[in-house]
């Protein structure tokens, strides 16, 4: 299957828009040239020098991490890091490198769907929803050209409310125009009297990271020469992007049994938690994954009977305070199902495409057992 580089890139856009990263993060491209086919991609966690060799043996110049390895700025590129090792051969071998990174990790199907997915939780909601991520737009539109607007419109992003797509509220009316004498109108002449045409209003929600993409859809498929909109911002809140993830069990687990099912299923050798009596019952659980310590609050917020996430520091665990048990479960367990999650959205979106998890297991922690 001939793909370029650039394509899959798009979808994982669509998906994960760069946008929806934290200031502080690099998600994105990091190395090389996308205008190139691709001969196929491998996914990690975490971009290495044996998995750049990986890559090298399968015959993949794009490698998608969920880490970016290019984090920190660099000054000079000289071999004497790993990221710099790996930035060199990269370029030698042309090798494309991409991350997704805090943008999957604040959708709703992305890391923290996946965890939940991995534990069996159902009634899943974002535990901490992203403020200010909605904005209603409002057209004004002819007639005969309301489907025409409605598709680009949608086909740019707009209308989604949940699990549906396609969402819009529409009325009609009677706009009103005088064209100036250096106007171009669609309907009456230029310099001519009032027109009144029939209009539909159409109303629609338009999420924050689409904005640029709708407006300039709305202006291309519109028939006017002056297209009239509004955007404005609204302050629902919306369960589609946000940071971690609460749900219930389907059925309440004994703390110990818990423990267990979560040591087989992420391969934990062990799990530090607060303590915890081991007759108590666990139903409602909250996850994030990698380091989350900054939702411990919200986890107790929403009642969770234990919040599961990586990278806990000995002060933290103190803010469970009795009202939760907080477990660290490690940054990469926690993680290590985001490349399944990458390999199988690539899968559905390129059949027969070459595409390879890796292979090597790039946690940088050991236990001693």
């Amino acid at each position: 299957m001939s793909l370029d580089i650039i394509e899959i890139i798009q979808q994982l856009n669509k998906w994960a828009p760069l946008s929806l990263q934290e200031s502080y993060d690099n998600a994105g491209v990091q190395v090389g040239n996308t205008n190139q086919n691709c001969s196929g991609a491998l996914i990690c966690l975490d971009i290495t020098e044996e998995v750049i060799n990986e890559a090298i043996e399968k015959n993949c110049n794009l490698i998608i991490s969920h880490h970016p390895l290019i984090f920190n700025g660099l000054k000079n590129i000289t071999g004497e890091s790993y990221v710099e090792r790996c930035i060199i051969t990269a370029i030698k071998n042309n090798i494309v490198l991409y991350s997704t990174h805090t943008n999957l990790d604040s959708v709703r199907h992305g890391v923290n769907y996946k965890i939940a997915q991995k534990i069996g939780l159902t009634d899943l909601q974002i535990l901490s929803p992203r403020p200010n991520s909605l904005l209603k737009l409002f057209t004004y539109v002819p007639t005969k050209d309301k489907e025409k607007v409605l598709k680009a419109l949608f086909d740019a992003g707009a209308g989604n409310i949940g699990e549906y797509a396609e969402c819009s509220f529409q009325f009609t009316g009677e706009g009103t125009f005088k064209p100036s004498i250096s106007s171009n109108p669609t309907i009456g002449e230029a310099g001519g009297e009032r027109t009144a045409v029939e209009e539909y209003k159409i109303e629609v929600i338009v999420p924050f990271y689409a904005q640029q993409e709708v407006v300039h859809a709305l202006k291309k498929a519109h028939p006017y020469e002056e297209v009239a909109y509004e955007l404005i911002p609204i302050i629902n809140e919306q369960n589609e992007y946000g940071f971690g993830m609460i749900g219930q069990l389907e059925n309440p687990h004994i703390f110990d049994f818990f423990l267990e099912k979560i040591q087989e299923t992420f391969s934990i050798p062990s799990i530090k938690h607060t303590s915890s009596s081991k007759n108590k019952m666990i139903k409602t659980v909250a996850i994030c994954g990698g380091s989350g310590a900054f939702l411990i609050s919200a986890a107790k917020a929403a009642k969770a009977d234990i919040y599961l996430t990586g990278d806990l520091k000995y002060h933290d665990f103190f803010l469970a305070e009795n009202d939760l048990i907080l477990a660290d479960i490690g940054h990469f367990e926690s993680e290590q199902f985001t490349i399944e999650l990458i390999y199988n959205f690539l899968q559905k979106k390129f059949p027969k495409f070459a595409l390879y998890a890796t292979s090597i297991n790039t946690n940088p922690v050991k236990y001693f057992i």
